[in-house]
């Protein structure tokens, strides 16, 4: 059976606006924490969320910078926080790691996903395996988008 998102998540962050840039407080450049993330609009049959931050501007194809699953369903993850299981990211480390153009403008998605069910995965995972695992459990997903300039 295929779980379709029938509903759109409301992203968003006190930190910065859609498609506008991130504090490099944020970023490699900075402490390189997490900003605060609000979540709205979450689906009543949502189990857990996911977030995948990647940034499709990378010069050898995108670049995952975070990924987290089986984050309790909430309106927000915290600054400098990591309330669900944080899998490996295409820097092969488990933590969130800041945007970090090496030149130019960059695009950063913070994707977030309702799940109809917790996901039984290593933290080995990394981006295309938890797209994978997702894929029939997504009921809603929601996306923020943040630049950042070097």
């Amino acid at each position: 059976m295929s779980v379709t998102a029938g509903t759109t998540l409301v992203i968003k962050s006190p930190k910065f606006l859609d498609n506008e840039f991130i504090s490099s407080k944020y970023t490699c450049d900075g402490l390189n924490v997490n900003p605060e993330i609000s979540i709205d609009e979450i689906p009543k049959n949502t189990k857990s969320l996911a977030i995948i931050l990647d940034d499709p501007d990378a010069p050898n194809g995108s670049f995952c910078h975070w990924i987290m699953w089986n984050i309790t369903p909430k309106n927000s993850i915290k600054e400098n926080s990591a309330p669900g299981i944080q899998g490996r990211n295409s820097f092969g480390e488990n933590k969130y790691d800041g945007p970090c153009p090496p030149s130019g403008k960059h695009h950063y998605h913070f994707k977030v996903y309702a799940l109809n069910t917790k996901l039984n995965l290593l933290v080995s995972t990394d981006k295309n395996e938890l797209e994978k695992a997702m894929k029939e459990h997504i009921i809603a997903r929601g996306e923020l988008v943040g630049l950042y300039k070097r």
